[in-house]
């Protein structure tokens, strides 16, 4: 009898921030392997419905439920109401985030703080409280969404790679603590990719546009359902001893120093 190790049909995914971007990409690639979708929100419900329409519309069986990750009680009740209404959570992909792009010197302490608490322990408490249900039934799948910055540093992005650097290792402790009960923790760590957020800057000529393209040894953006079979991946049984990684979806810029201007 063959088995399909990437087969999701049955399980149940809570990808947090999957309205839109990265997230429903993603949440995308998970539903196509036959997954029920758990999408989360936080800035209106007329937001998420469209975004559960938007999934409906693919085929994909899909749940809205509108929460703030940072609050730990409202984390709690809608993922007992979750399990309730849907079904146990057997995938968390911890996906929203937040990022300030501003100089640490002229950075306000509040917006540090803002960042560090959506990046970083938002991630804590959504699976301190998924976990608990995936630890009683000896398996689950969390993925982390890390970032190139959790290697790297670059001007103006501090807050936001001191979380993902503190991410990644949230993911490693994680592995540390859970993997006695057959739950696998990984992290995806994305590149640079072609969304409506980056629209604006992905033009020819522009400085940073051209920084990218030449940075990247695949000499492009990525495409956002280019992340869709890692999340597959480390959400299924091809990963079940894959454990406290971070795979970097990137193009390669993480394996390269980089080449001069005039390189061809």
């Amino acid at each position: 009898m063959s088995i399909n190790l990437f087969d999701l049909t049955g399980k149940v995914a809570l990808v947090t921030g999957s309205t839109h971007g990265l997230g429903m990409a993603m949440a995308t690639g998970l539903g196509n392997a036959g997954a029920t979708i758990i999408v989360n929100g936080n800035s209106s419900q007329t937001k998420l419905d469209a975004a559960v329409a938007a999934y409906k519309e693919l085929g994909i069986n899909a749940h809205g439920y509108l929460f703030n990750v940072t609050d730990e009680k409202a984390v709690q009740e809608n993922i007992q109401k979750i399990e309730a209404e849907v079904g146990v959570i057997d995938i968390l992909v911890n996906n929203a985030g937040i990022i300030k792009r501003t100089p640490l010197v002229e950075m306000e302490v509040a917006d540090f703080e803002e960042v560090i608490k959506v990046d970083l322990v938002s991630p804590f408490i959504v699976s301190k409280h998924v976990v608990k249900g995936m630890i009683a039934r000896k398996q689950g799948k969390i993925i982390n969404i890390c970032s190139m910055m959790s290697e790297l540093g670059r001007n103006s992005v501090g807050a936001y790679a001191a979380a993902k650097g503190g991410l990644k290792m949230l993911t490693q402790n994680m592995a540390t603590e859970w993997a006695k009960f057959n739950i696998q923790t990984n992290g995806i760590g994305p590149g640079y990719f072609a969304t409506s957020q980056t629209e604006p800057i992905r033009v020819d000529g522009h400085p940073f546009n051209d920084f990218i393209v030449n940075r990247t040894p695949a000499g492009v953006w990525g495409d956002p359902n280019d992340l869709q079979g890692a999340a597959i991946f480390l959400s299924s049984n091809a990963s079940n001893f894959v454990n406290g990684q971070v795979v970097y979806v990137d193009g390669g810029i993480l394996a390269t120093i980089g080449k001069p201007s005039n390189e061809d």
